[in-house]
């Protein structure tokens, strides 16, 4: 009797993956063992992958590499797949519109971001764009540099998945269409031209909801779904003396501050009319007017959460011992899906070096994020902000929006939400549930006008450290709880197969 010795290899292989599949994959079908044999096969090509990636730096904020890493996410988009791959020029950094026909009756649009936030290599223990491997206590091996997990990690997982779906012989269960962008970490103020290209929106309309890569698990392996997240403007305010028309127009010696006026005290003072007292409240006129507070229904799922999630933990993460006003754990959760904020992310004025210099700085200028809650808009805030300033007599300083968006909400019962809770309750984690995502990202472009389409987030996995020194991403997991980057993969695909499957 002659045997096929390659289909023999295969099957066995296929065989041998079943069975040292995580409990969660063992009761998927067992058709697609193949696939997950491919995984484990195709590991260190993964690892390499996304080392290329994290090697290659893209910082929209410094204008670094953003050529370079729109053309090499495109090349890696063609290797996993996709048949039209085209770059979308816009006014400020390209996007990236690609299509993967399966020849599937049902289509899912997909997010991606190229670039990342900036780097101070000297608070790095290792180099930032080395990608090197090194093992972390009670983590495992990870992977270290910027973009690790936000967001070329769970990215260059999700084309893992694909890697390893062709590589088994099989069809994509659906068919994708990409929107990608390389200015998400400067508030993304030119992918409304992006997606709102017609063959981009044509596209798009044929999609059943839009799904982003994520490294979902915490330490303790739970993940959370947010049905949504929060909105954001960016703004930089500056208070000049030569736009003030009071002040010095160039940095003068501090004695005169007897006789001149101080464009930073000017600043300072703007500032504090923006929030309450104690900085918490935001105070800016009509800003909040048509936030919409938070359903019953939405308090109920935040007080579910709340007897889950671990407070302390979560100080401990945060390095902090109090909540505002001392708050409780379900009210600190309560503000921090319903609350807009004013926060100052930088402030700065004249001398900041080693030792004094006494002067009268003639610039001072502040950094300001300004977070949305449904059913706030980014121009509204920004048009709120601008006449607060003007009409407390501050309407000489500049207000220079650098990006920003609407919020975004999907509906608890949409297909992309169903298919991920699917997929976890498959994997024996039971997720909690939340009404939005205290961050921010552009979904708008998708959920509003005229799209109106269902956005999640989805995918295994862990990482943190996203916009901070050693950001990192778990490549060989060494708590049993949490995937290392094959799990990752292997949940992308029981996630792509669970789409087809799952009604709209």
């Amino acid at each position: 009797m002659s045997i096929d010795r390659r289909a023999f290899l295969q099957n066995a292989t296929a065989a041998a993956a079943a069975v040292t599949l995580p409990p969660f994959m063992r009761t998927q079908q067992s058709d697609l063992a193949p696939i997950y044999a491919q995984i484990e096969r195709r590991h260190d090509e993964s690892v390499q992958r996304l080392q290329e990636w994290i090697r290659q730096p893209s910082i929209a904020a410094e204008n670094r590499g953003m050529n370079e890493g729109c053309d090499l996410t495109m090349r890696m988009l063609r290797d996993a797949g996709f048949q039209q791959v085209t770059k979308i020029p816009s006014d400020g950094q390209p996007g990236i519109f690609a299509t993967l026909d399966a020849g599937a009756p049902k289509t899912l649009g997909l997010y991606f971001m190229y670039d990342v936030k900036q780097v101070d290599p000297a608070e790095w223990s290792s180099p930032p764009w080395d990608a090197a491997l090194v093992d972390k206590a009670g983590l495992g091996k990870v992977v270290i540099g910027r973009g690790a997990v936000n967001q070329k990690g769970p990215e260059a997982t999700f084309l893992a998945a694909l890697h390893a779906i062709r590589g088994a012989n099989r069809k994509l269960p659906v068919n994708l269409v990409l929107a990608a962008e390389g200015e998400e970490e400067i508030g993304s103020p030119h992918f409304p031209q992006i997606v709102r290209r017609p063959e981009v929106l044509a596209a798009l309309q044929k999609s059943a909801g839009i799904f982003m890569p994520s490294a979902s698990q915490g330490l303790d392996g739970q993940v959370t779904i947010t049905l949504g997240a929060k909105g954001v403007i960016e703004v930089e305010l500056v208070s000049s003396g030569e736009r003030w028309g009071r002040g010095p127009r160039t940095d003068i010696h501090s004695s005169n501050k007897a006789r001149v006026d101080s464009p930073a005290w000017h600043l300072v003072q703007a500032l504090g009319t923006l929030v309450s007292p104690d900085g918490n409240d935001p105070a800016i006129d009509n800003f909040a007017d048509k936030a919409r507070p938070l359903a019953p229904d939405e308090k109920a799922m935040i007080a579910a959460a709340a007897a889950r999630l671990d407070e302390a933990g979560a100080k401990r993460l945060l390095g902090v011992e109090h909540w505002v006003r001392d708050v409780s754990w379900t009210e600190a959760l309560e503000l921090l899906m319903s609350r807009p904020t004013v926060n100052i992310e930088g402030l700065v004025g004249g001398y900041t070096g080693p030792g004094g210099k006494t002067i009268l700085p003639h610039r001072a200028v502040a950094k300001l994020d300004l977070r949305l809650v449904p059913d706030m808009t980014a121009a509204d805030a920004l048009a709120a902000l601008k006449a607060h300033l003007a009409k407390r007599g501050f309407g000489d300083i500049e207000v220079n929006m650098s990006g920003g968006y609407d919020p975004t909400s999907t509906p608890r019962d949409a297909m992309v939400i169903r298919a991920q809770e699917a997929v976890y309750r498959r994997a024996r984690i039971d997720p909690i549930l939340l009404p939005r995502n205290a961050g921010s990202w552009p979904g708008y472009v998708f959920t509003g006008e005229p799209l109106k389409l269902a956005a999640g987030h989805f995918g295994l996995g862990h990482g943190s450290g996203a916009h901070a020194p050693d950001e990192y991403y778990v490549i060989e997991s060494a708590n049993p709880k949490v995937q290392g980057i094959d799990g990752g993969v292997r949940s992308y695909v029981e996630y792509l197969f669970e789409v087809a499957r799952t009604r709209v």
